[in-house]
C-alpha cells in the first residue's frame, strides 16, 4: 500500500491521479476536509481507503494503522497558508506531524518523501537558493515550521540515524490542475486566469522589491513534475527497481523547481497565448504583504541532480497549455 497524506489537496491529489495513471490504486488517502471543496480534487481518482488526518495521527501513535505492507509514504500534508500566524497550530501541523510520520516510516521500513518549501529561503536573491544554512531565513511561521523539521531531519542524517530512504523536496512555486480550493494561496497562474475571464484584463504588481512593473520573478514548477519526483525517490511505478536490480537508498533535502526564474509578465504572455489577449494593469503592491513576500525565487537543483534524479522539468509555456487543456474551468 501507498500512503499519500494531504491526498485531497492540490499537490497530493495530483499525486494520487498520477499514481493512478501509472496503474497504482492501492492507496490510503489521508487529509482534513474542513475545507470541503477539496473533495472535488479526488473526482475520478482510485484509492482503497481514506482517513482523517487526526484519526491517522492517533493510529500512528497507537501503532494501530491496521494496513498491510507499506510500499512508500508520500507526505504532502501540511498547513500551507503563508499568512497563518498561529504558531502553535503551524508547528503542530508542519513540524510535529512530520516527525510522527518519519518515526512511523522508520518503524515499518518504508521509504518516505516529504514536502518542504522554498519559503525557507525568505528574501534570498539570485544565486542564494542552495539548501545551506546561510541561505535559510524564512519570512513567516510557515517557512520556519518547515525549516525546523528540515534541520531536525538533517541532524538525524548527520548522526547516521536514518535507516530508510527519506527525501525532503523543497517545492518552489507550484501550479497546475486542482488548486481552485486554495483561495488566496493559489498560484498567480490561477489568479491571472480568473482575472482574465472575469474582468477581461490581468492585474500584475507594479514595481516592487527592486523589480520593475510585472518583473518580479518566480521559479514556476508544474505539479505533475513534483508528483514524478515523489515517485522517483520512493522508487515506485516506472521508477521501481527492475528485476535483479539492487534497491537504492536516497537521503537528503533538495530543491524541487525548474531551476529557471520567470517574470510575472512572462506568465501573463503565456496565459494570453491560451486564453487570448487582454490588457495588463499594474497595481500597487499590497501593504499586508510587505516583508512577507518573495519577489524572486529560483531553485538551485544541483543537489537534486547529485542525488541521482535527472528528470526533466516542464517549461512554463508548455505547462500552462497542458494545465488548461485538462480543465473544464479554472
Amino acid at each position: 500500500m501507498l500512503i499519500v497524506t494531504g491526498g485531497a489537496g492540490f499537490i497530493g491529489s495530483n499525486l494520487v491521479h498520477e499514481l493512478n495513471a501509472r496503474g497504482m490504486t492501492d492507496i490510503l488517502v489521508v487529509d482534513n476536509l474542513t475545507n470541503e471543496k477539496k473533495f472535488r480534487n479526488l473526482h475520478g481518482a482510485r484509492y482503497v481507503d481514506y482517513m482523517d488526518k487526526q484519526e491517522f495521527r492517533r493510529a500512528l501513535a497507537n501503532n494501530a494503522l491496521g494496513v498491510g505492507k507499506i510500499e512508500a509514504i508520500l507526505h504532502q500534508g501540511a498547513c500551507s497558508n503563508t499568512l497563518e500566524d498561529d504558531g502553535l497550530y503551524m508547528m503542530d501541523n508542519n513540524f510535529r506531524y512530520t516527525k510522527e510520520v518519519l518515526a512511523f516510516a522508520i518503524r515499518v521500513g518504508a521509504p518516505l518523501v516529504f514536502a518542504s518549501t522554498a519559503a525557507v529561503y525568505g528574501l534570498s536573491g539570485p544565486g542564494h537558493f542552495t539548501p545551506t544554512i546561510e541561505n535559510e531565513r524564512p519570512l513567516n511561521i510557515y517557512g520556519f515550521s518547515k525549516l525546523v523539521f528540515d534541520n531536525y531531519f538533517r541532524n538525524q542524517l548527520a548522526h547516521d540515524q536514518m535507516p530508510i530512504t527519506a527525501v525532503g523536496l523543497r517545492y518552489f512555486n507550484v501550479y497546475g490542475p486542482r488548486e481552485q480550493h486554495k483561495g488566496r494561496m493559489a498560484s498567480v497562474i490561477h489568479h491571472f486566469t480568473k482575472q482574465m475571464k472575469e474582468t477581461g484584463k490581468v492585474r500584475l504588481f507594479a514595481g516592487s522589491g527592486g523589480y520593475g512593473d510585472g518583473e518580479q520573478r518566480r521559479d514556476f514548477v508544474h505539479v505533475r513534475d513534483l508528483a514524478r519526483l515523489n515517485m522517483f525517490f520512493a522508487r515506485i511505478g516506472p521508477y521501481a527497481p527492475k528485476a535483479g536490480e539492487l534497491s537504492k537508498t536516497y537521503q537528503g533535502v533538495v530543491n524541487a523547481g525548474s531551476g529557471v526564474s520567470r517574470s510575472f509578465n512572462d506568465v501573463a504572455r503565456a496565459l494570453m497565448a491560451v486564453h487570448g489577449e487582454v490588457p495588463i494593469e499594474y497595481v500597487p503592491f499590497p501593504a499586508d504583504l510587505e516583508g512577507r513576500y518573495q519577489h524572486f525565487t529560483e531553485a538551485d537543483i544541483t543537489g537534486l541532480r547529485e542525488l541521482g534524479c535527472n528528470l526533466s522539468m516542464t517549461p512554463l509555456e508548455e505547462g500552462i497549455v497542458e494545465t488548461y487543456a485538462t480543465l473544464a474551468c479554472c
